[in-house]
């Protein structure tokens, strides 16, 4: 898990990888809901929030601000789920050792606090990515490998994923200068979705923060 957890780099670039994963979700699928990646840069006066949601009850939110980053994901098969047991309780030692500044960034109801399967965070203070004590029972899994796993770290992973689960067949070159922060324009859309009303793209694109 530490593996993982360490493969999800320093927030400053973790933020800017979802940011790219959000704004290539915007321009390859047209219909918000079925987006795999979204990003809210001002969720809300001090917080940014990404989410990941595969649309099959699986989710990662992953909050941004001063304080630090927090992680929260939900396999919905998992036997750390709080579904899993005979009482809806949320598996001990998850959010145990959560600083309350970041634990506080959890509390909107909209990302649905007691529906965690694992947690992850990093204190602004702090050099490394933390977990909690979590005794996971022997052939058991929380889920955070493969959702870890959702959030592509270069644009071949990207390309790869999204022609499986988008059934595209996208243009790598545009892929890769948009995941390095590239500005995006009407051509680029056209080169990736040729059906892409870039107009409204590029609205979308403004209104995310990417430009």
């Amino acid at each position: 898990m530490t593996e993982q957890r360490e493969g999800l780099g320093e927030p400053s670039i973790l933020k800017k990888r979802l940011l790219a994963l959000a704004a290539l979700d915007i321009i390859v699928c047209d219909e918000e809901w079925l987006r795999y990646h979204c990003f809210d840069t001002n969720w809300t006066e001090e917080l940014s929030l990404a989410k990941v949601d595969n649309g099959s009850g699986d989710h990662l939110y992953i909050v941004f601000g001063s304080q630090g980053v927090i992680l929260k994901g939900f396999d919905h098969e998992s036997a750390l789920s709080p579904h899993a047991g005979d009482v809806y309780e949320v598996w001990p030692g998850i959010y145990d050792q959560v600083p309350n500044a970041l634990m506080a960034y959890l509390q909107d109801p909209a990302l649905e606090h007691d529906v965690v399967s694992f947690c992850i965070w990093r204190a602004s203070n702090e050099g490394q990515w933390q977990q909690g004590e979590v005794q996971i029972p022997q052939g058991a899994d929380d889920g955070s490998c493969w959702l870890l796993g959702t959030i592509s770290k270069s644009h071949e992973e990207y390309v790869e994923w999204a022609e499986g689960y988008y059934d595209l067949s996208l243009d790598k070159e545009t892929v890769k200068q948009i995941f390095a922060g590239a500005p995006v324009t009407a051509d680029m859309i056209h080169l990736l979705d040729p059906g892409r009303d870039a107009e409204q793209a590029l609205l979308e694109l403004h209104a995310l923060g990417y430009s």
